[in-house]
């Protein structure tokens, strides 16, 4: 099998489709963000949760925002592949809405993360999400009362395949 390493032109192309994403997703300008793939597509592996198509990604940043207004993130460091940019990051925000039944704790976090931004040369195809799900609830729980932390869990744990079949 032959592979071909992308030129430092394709490189530096994809590098600026991905960090206008993050800084568009930061100013929360999602009609900016989405114009950087023509057919949206995200993967959040920890929860298995997949958004397809401009609706469903948008209401994914809906949720997330009503969640985490401030979220935001700090790109650690990138790297090229054959096919993708591989993007190292800091997630940031702060729980003020509704988390998957989670009532707003008002607790901070800071999460490192790993997205995978899948390319079919010049175009992105996919965003693909790696995070430690519990590095994330350990700081939004921390302090609750029991009940909470409990309520929060079965949110967590919840069956996505279960809520995606009832969706459809």
């Amino acid at each position: 099998m032959t592979t071909t390493t992308p030129g430092a032109d394709l490189r530096t192309l994809r590098e600026r489709v991905v960090r206008d994403h993050f800084a568009d997703e930061i100013r929360q300008d999602f009609d900016a963000v989405l114009s950087t793939f023509p057919h949206p597509h995200y993967e959040l592996i920890a929860s298995g949760a997949v958004f397809d198509g401009n609706d469903d990604v948008r209401k994914y940043y809906t949720q997330s925002r009503v969640a985490f207004p401030d979220q935001r993130s700090e790109i650690i460091q990138l790297r090229h592949t054959d096919d993708a940019v591989i993007v190292e990051f800091w997630l940031l925000g702060t729980h003020r809405g509704n988390l998957n039944g989670l009532p707003p704790t008002g607790r901070p976090f800071r999460c490192r993360m790993i997205a995978l931004f899948l390319f079919e040369g010049e175009t992105l195809t996919c965003e693909r999400i790696y995070y430690d799900s519990l590095t994330m609830m350990q700081q939004l729980l921390a302090g609750l009362p029991a009940g909470q932390k409990a309520q929060a869990l079965a949110g967590l744990l919840r069956d996505t395949t279960a809520d995606q079949a009832a969706a459809a």
